[in-house]
């Protein structure tokens, strides 16, 4: 199915009400903050200087394989959804369809003799908005790929158990300590400004720690605190295997895989249950009490669906891009 088809039924279906008890259709036009979009550098200068990025640019040109020699572009593109859940199954921004009855286990949220406990299921989906749009950047910088399912924790036995999910990432033996955990106040500080510790790839800011890659979270203190750090989670689980790719600094070319995740690439927007359409996006460990007041209602406020925002790097060919303006933006 073509991009373009497909966008055209995205769009049809975002405008339908939710069709079960929980969930919604996100709908791109309502349900997302586009002012996180900017910053946008072009040629290392920022455009958008009411928009502030601690992110430099310092080139003008720039050059990739084939003999494409351009203007560097950069800029945050919304890509990614991550749905943070206690129904297994349950995809919620597809209006809270189930796919199975029998789950494989249950989320939960109980308190007993050791404080409080939770589990959550995660679901990764790739939404690349900007091309569902159809809007004037896709031809020349964003994925030209249909949205899709790209995980579900609920077929991977690591995320419910602690103890598996330490044998794929054997290193979180070494960040249970209280030295490593300290280290982690510093990254929530500099996550609180928008600038995560990348070095301090153990922390997920004021969430805590990262580790382990698994749904449990032993004393959560709050929905909000708890599903961002399933979001921070799923991302660094998925980059250990080398599936979630971003830019280094510098590079305008092509995403290369880091088996650490880069935190400063990445900023994260809720849509469900109450959409944050308004900025600043959120770095990954930034503190709910900056954004999270009234994000979590009573009744529906235990299943969470973010936007993943990309930090979006390319090379603009102006060749290119004169032949696309030139067939209207055809082939």
């Amino acid at each position: 199915m073509s991009i373009k088809i497909f966008s055209l039924l995205f769009l049809v279906f975002a405008s339908i009400p939710a069709f079960s008890a929980g969930g919604k259709i996100i709908n791109p036009m309502t349900d997302i903050c586009w002012s996180c979009l900017f910053p946008i550098h072009i040629a290392g200068e920022n455009t958008t200087p009411k928009h502030k990025d601690f992110m430099k640019y310092n080139k003008k040109i720039c050059s990739c394989p084939g003999g494409v020699v351009g203007v560097p572009f950069a800029f945050w593109e919304p890509s990614r959804m991550i749905e943070v859940t206690r129904t297994p199954y349950k995809l919620l921004s597809l209006g809270g369809i189930t796919l199975a009855k029998k789950p494989l286990k249950q989320g939960v949220h109980s308190y007993d003799c050791w404080g409080d406990k939770s589990f959550f299921h995660v679901h990764y989906l790739i939404s690349p908005f900007l091309a569902i749009l159809d809007t004037g950047i896709d031809f020349v910088c964003t994925e030209n790929v249909p949205f899709d399912i790209g995980y579900m924790s609920e077929f991977d036995p690591f995320w419910n158990n602690d103890s598996w999910a330490s044998l794929l990432n054997p290193e979180a033996l070494l960040f249970g300590n209280p030295l490593a955990q300290a280290a982690c106040i510093g990254d929530c500080a500099a996550a609180s400004f928008d600038r995560p510790l990348d070095k301090l790839f153990w922390c997920a800011g004021c969430q805590g720690s990262l580790y382990p890659f698994s749904g449990h979270c032993s004393h959560p203190s709050g929905d909000i605190q708890t599903s961002s750090l399933m979001v921070h989670r799923l991302l660094a689980k998925l980059a250990s295997l080398y599936v979630v790719k971003s830019f280094k600094k510098g590079e305008f070319c092509k995403k290369t895989p880091s088996r650490r995740l880069r935190k400063t690439a990445f900023k994260t927007q809720l849509a469900y249950p109450k959409a944050q359409t308004k900025g600043p996006c959120n770095a990954l460990g930034r503190s709910g009490a900056f954004w999270g007041a009234g994000k979590s209602p009573p009744l529906s406020g235990e299943e969470f669906v973010y936007i993943i925002w990309q930090k979006k790097h390319c090379c603009l060919d102006p060749v290119k891009i004169a032949k696309k303006v030139a067939t209207g933006g055809a082939g």
